[in-house]
């Protein structure tokens, strides 16, 4: 997930788009028609696919915002204010609300 849609200085819903189901059926679509050699990455990558469209939409914000934290070279405590901070400046379009939010989520829900 390259971003959160929604989330600015003025709406602080979070509206995650995945689309997983459709990646996960090309791949096993394409696992069918699969050689010998492919099969093992294919059958690695269907996995990988399953995997993700299983976790919830507060795990995968909670994922964005250590990812982008760590995108910004955050290294402290997750709870910290200076977190915060890192993360809107890691994402400027972020309201304090929101950036608040999403730290919850990552602090409540470890990678």
């Amino acid at each position: 997930m390259a971003g959160l849609t929604g989330l600015n200085r003025k709406h602080n819903s979070v509206l995650v788009i995945r689309d997983a189901d459709v990646v996960a059926a090309a791949l096993r679509e394409a696992l069918v028609a699969a050689s010998p050699e492919e099969r093992p990455g294919l059958e690695r990558a269907v996995a990988l696919v399953e995997s993700t469209a299983e976790a919830t939409a507060t795990q995968l914000r909670a994922d964005w915002t250590r990812s982008r934290l760590a995108a910004v070279g955050f290294t402290g405590d997750l709870s910290s204010v200076a977190a915060t901070k890192a993360l809107r400046q890691a994402e400027p379009s972020l309201s304090l609300l929101a950036a608040v939010q999403l730290q919850k989520e990552a602090l409540t829900h470890p990678a």
